[in-house]
């Protein structure tokens, strides 16, 4: 669990520098992360008093600038695995909306966490709109740790969609905990699971929704 906060925190850095990449100027997967890889330690720097002093900032920043360049449906499906299936339409997407909490959430405290970690990026092919870009990061006083990221092009974007740390894919360690609680309570009760592991922002989102409408 300290591995996949540690690479979250950095690749999060990495994709709050990217902007929107369109076709006639898209970048590869390698110069895409490897460029904003290189730009972190001074952004860090930069927000970190900030950050400091009002940590919810980090959550608008997660929502605004990292969300865009993840493609949270496809990492969604794949950590709830067959269970996708067995879902109605509207579980699925209260499921979507519940990971991506979740994902906001994971991402705000590992960023707050950052400290001065380095990642080297390997050369990777990218074919029929898919790469896996492997690289290693590099933490003061400790091993080295091998961080592999699958992306693909949506909407003529590079998006990170899984994550592997030493082998361990991100999205099946999230599916291992999903499918126990999908056993044990179906899809209402992986949703009230998630529900109560975002502190309750499901039910507060919809709450202001309905509110909205009214």
């Amino acid at each position: 669990m300290k591995r996949i906060k540690l690479f979250l925190t950095l690749v999060i850095t990495a994709l709050l520098i990217a902007g929107p990449l369109r076709a006639e100027s898209l970048e590869s997967p390698v110069d895409m992360l490897k460029r904003t890889s290189d730009q972190m330690i001074a952004v860090l720097k930069e927000k970190r008093t900030l950050i400091e002093k009002e940590p919810d900032m980090v959550y608008e920043l997660v929502d605004q600038y990292i969300l865009p360049h993840l493609d949270d449906v496809t990492m969604a499906k794949l950590a709830l695995g067959k269970n996708w299936r067995k879902a109605s339409n509207a579980e699925k997407i209260q499921f979507v909306d519940a990971f991506r909490t979740l994902l906001v959430r994971t991402y705000s405290k590992s960023l707050q966490e950052f400290r001065d970690q380095q990642i080297n990026f390997f050369p990777a092919e990218a074919k029929n709109g898919k790469a896996v870009v492997k690289s290693e990061v590099i933490q003061p006083g400790g091993p080295k740790i091998p961080v592999s990221y699958r992306m693909r092009v949506k909407d003529n974007e590079w998006k990170v969609y899984d994550i592997s740390i030493d082998g361990v894919s991100l999205v099946t360690s999230y599916r291992g905990t999903f499918t126990q609680e999908f056993r044990k309570g179906g899809m209402k009760g992986l949703l009230k699971l998630l529900n109560e592991k975002n502190g309750g922002a499901i039910e507060k989102a919809q709450a202001e929704k309905q509110q909205a409408k009214g």
